[in-house]
């Protein structure tokens, strides 16, 4: 039986250690560094979150991995998308989970992927969890043409190929976080990638687009995009279409002077409609699922963060989106899970000791109910 949507979660490689990790943020570090060393900082801030079932595992595990699938798959989720970091110049980082998932064809899980086009830099998190002073740049993402998007495509081919990949109109589905960063760029990699799978024998690439707050939905098609992702957890938390004059000059005085004026947070249940638009209805875009958000074990006083996500008022969320979503067809009525596992962002529906598996228990009621 079909869901209400083909829900499709994402999924963070980043919990396994790698070299380029160990030399900026100190051996062995992980995403569970940051998740471990969370502090409450106002009454009732849910933190630290400690993982339940799986535990703070270490994703070169298969186990893990067969876990993870058969609790998604129980919860009505249709696949996963990994996150793909590739540099250009032949680098890659945080490649060996799902490398080892297409090798191994375990766990029999459908999955897609999402390339994650941006550098890697210490800035994104607390200054004191650096091993180094000042900003330091891991790994510089970089957009060398079509030699590179040739390698690139042909990396992925053996993915594109598996009976496991998501597609839809039977193409392969193909995220990009941001499509407007050097946006022509992006387009040769688009029509590159068209071309070859022509050449290939695919029925092509079905390329979807994440739309940046400053954004229009026609600003990421217009670069060649088949469908746009929206994720609207910064507007929802900062009450705002647009960034408005008050957190424009917020956010300088804090980067100025490298204090916190006050925590900018917001309560899930008063604002989780303003995750969702009448855009949502649209056949060519795919809204996002926000299982919470709180940046804070990351960067602490200056995160971003929802407070008051729980199963109540995530049941409330997923019946508002799915009202947006009810009419479209069943192939294009895609929703992105935002996110599986990122913990780092108190962002996932993995099952943690305070609320256990209700997140899935509640999509699932969600996805199958009266359908």
């Amino acid at each position: 039986m079909n869901t209400k949507a083909r829900v499709i979660a994402i999924y963070l490689p980043q919990y396994h250690p790698i070299p380029e990790n160990d030399a900026v943020w100190g051996k062995g570090f992980t995403e569970w560094t940051n998740v471990a060393q969370a502090k409450p900082l106002f009454r009732g801030h849910y933190q630290p979150r400690i993982p339940r079932d799986f535990g703070f595992y270490d994703l070169r595990m298969p186990e893990v991995r067969e876990m993870q699938a058969e609790y998604a798959q129980n919860a009505g989720i249709e696949g996963f998308m990994y996150w793909q970091y590739y540099f250009g110049k032949g680098k890659m980082l945080l490649q060996r989970p799902f490398e080892e998932v297409l090798a191994s064809g375990k766990p029999d899980f459908p999955f897609c992927l999402g390339w994650a086009n941006h550098s890697w830099q210490t800035k994104t998190w607390t200054k004191n969890a650096s091993m180094k002073e000042g900003k330091t740049m891991i790994m510089e993402q970089s957009y060398d043409g079509a030699e590179q998007y040739i390698a690139h495509f042909y990396y992925n081919l053996p993915a594109f190929r598996d009976k496991r990949y998501i597609t839809v109109d039977g193409k392969p589905l193909f995220v990009i976080w941001s499509p407007t960063d050097h946006s022509e760029q992006i387009t040769l990699l688009i029509n590159t990638w068209r071309s070859l799978a022509e050449k290939e024998g695919l029925k092509g690439i079905h390329f979807v687009g994440k739309q940046a707050l400053e954004d229009s939905v026609e600003d990421v098609l217009s670069i060649g995009f088949d469908a746009v992702y929206q994720a609207r957890e910064e507007i929802a938390i900062n009450g705002a279409e647009k960034w408005t004059l008050r957190h424009r000059i917020r956010n300088r005085i804090q980067k100025i002077f490298g204090i916190t004026l006050d925590l900018n947070k917001a309560d899930f249940g008063k604002r989780y409609k303003l995750l969702v638009n009448k855009e949502a209805s649209l056949q060519n875009v795919y809204p996002s699922l926000c299982a919470g958000y709180d940046r804070s074990p990351r960067a602490g006083r200056n995160a971003q963060m929802f407070y008051n996500f729980t199963p109540d008022t995530w049941r409330l969320h997923i019946r508002d989106l799915f009202s947006y979503i009810k009419d479209k067809d069943y192939e294009h009525n895609i929703v992105m899970l935002k996110s599986w596992n990122e913990w780092g962002e108190s962002n996932y529906i993995e099952p943690d000791i305070k609320y256990g598996t209700a997140l899935l228990d509640t999509l699932r009621e969600e996805l199958y109910e009266n359908n």
